[in-house]
């Protein structure tokens, strides 16, 4: 029989993973409908993205503690059933006091849910180049996820709009339960390799006998970043780039529409839907260049994060609806060759093992970062101005691009993982 680069196991992470995310939008959708209705107030609806980002932050701290004792897919599964039966209790509790709901009550379950989510997406990259049969299928398999996340994105809030408009927030979570259900379902179909489980069982069974090394998992993650030059230029890299990126979120491009372009709510709406469009095509084409890419991960990415940069700065000085729209289009696929190559580059710089502490450190820092940024870009934006905002964007992507230029050397160290880009 013959060997497929991309396996079984990795199809089903894979499907549970945009099934989730499917329901991660609907939900998201869903909520803030709800909170606008009652409190009539952006900055009520704004604390969403803000909790959910610091309750994952949170849980990224402990999921090192989880990955060194359980099995990636038995982590999942508990996420995605916790949050199944918590959607079910929110779904429920709103069918029965509608107007009447708590949203105190509405915030802390986000919280929980969220929190339990944490470890979803490190752990699905910590899974993917397990589940990959040959190592130069691991950008096929990215750019295979980088796709579905955006399809999701692209098609779910456009979608998500209408199904909250149709049954409302209260029965479109009950059809998110039924999502997470399915997600649920489909992860029992994900399973590790034997020798992978191997090394994890062998790993917690050392770790049960010495109670006093749960400091060090918690921090192991952390010191590899710190310690590794390749890890620690990436991440200086992403925390630079996460600093700007904060502008497109809605609020901000919603801003900018208005100001910068003249125009309302329904251009905002085109302007997010070509975005998204870009970002499919641009995950498509890294799909397309995956041969041809090789191993130069960090060329590719490079070329992503400048193309991203010099777009953003001429998005931000443009005045023309039509321009704009053809410019965030066009950002998508560097974005993609960017994010793809850069999550590449750091799955290979770590031992299979070891990469779950390493992403989930990252994961926290970066949630931080966002956090971070999206109340200095606030504050930014009414003293600033909106364009000089997207300005500031594209010169902390250009920032990045210089100090991965200056580091570049790092990556063609024979000591480290994966060397030879």
């Amino acid at each position: 029989m013959k060997s497929s680069i991309l396996t079984r196991p990795f199809y089903y992470l894979w499907t549970t993973q945009t099934t989730a995310n499917a329901a991660d939008v609907l939900y998201i959708m869903a909520l803030t409908v709800l909170v606008l209705n009652r409190t009539d107030s952006l900055v009520s609806a704004a604390l969403m993205p803000l909790m959910r980002s610091g309750a994952q932050m949170l849980s990224g701290l402990i999921a090192p503690l989880l990955m060194n004792r359980f099995k990636l897919p038995a982590l999942l599964l508990l996420s995605q059933t916790g949050q199944c039966i918590l959607f079910l209790c929110l779904a429920l509790y709103l069918q029965l006091n509608d107007n009447n709901s708590s949203l105190v009550l509405v915030f802390t379950l986000v919280f929980i849910m969220s929190f339990l989510d944490g470890w979803t997406v490190p752990a699905r990259n910590a899974l993917v180049p397990r589940l990959v049969a040959h190592e130069q299928g691991l950008l096929k398999a990215n750019g295979l996820i980088s796709v579905s996340d955006q399809v999701v994105q692209f098609a779910g809030w456009g979608l998500s709009g209408l199904i909250v408009a149709f049954l409302g927030p209260g029965h479109t979570l009950l059809l998110t339960v039924i999502l997470y259900g399915l997600a649920a379902v489909f992860t029992l179909g994900v399973k590790e390799p034997p020798d992978v489980e191997s090394v994890r069982r062998h790993t917690a069974e050392d770790n049960s006998a010495a109670p006093s090394s749960k400091w060090h998992t918690l921090t192991e993650g952390w010191k590899m970043i710190w310690q590794m030059s390749r890890l620690r230029l990436l991440t200086f890299m992403d925390i630079i780039d996460m600093l700007g990126g904060s502008v497109w979120v809605g609020a901000f491009t919603l801003a900018f529409v208005q100001v910068a372009l003249g125009k309302g709510e329904e251009w905002w709406g085109f302007i997010n839907g070509a975005y998204f469009a870009g970002t499919v095509g641009g995950g498509l084409l890294v799909l397309t260049l995956a041969r041809a890419i090789g191993n130069r991960y960090l060329a590719a990415m490079l070329i992503g994060m400048a193309g991203y940069g010099i777009l953003t700065a001429l998005y931000a000085i443009n005045t023309r609806p039509i321009i704009a729209l053809i410019l965030v289009l066009l950002m998508g696929p560097f974005a993609e060759l960017s994010i793809v190559n850069r999550r590449t580059l750091i799955q290979r710089s770590v031992a299979k093992e070891t990469l779950p502490k390493v992403l989930s450190a990252q994961a926290s820092l970066l949630n931080l970062v966002f956090c971070i940024s999206l109340l200095v870009m606030a504050s930014l934006a009414e003293w600033f101005g909106i364009v000089n905002l997207y300005l500031l964007a594209a010169g902390l992507t250009l920032l990045a691009l210089g100090v991965g230029l200056i580091g570049r050397r790092t990556f063609h160290n024979a000591a480290d993982p994966g060397a030879g880009d």
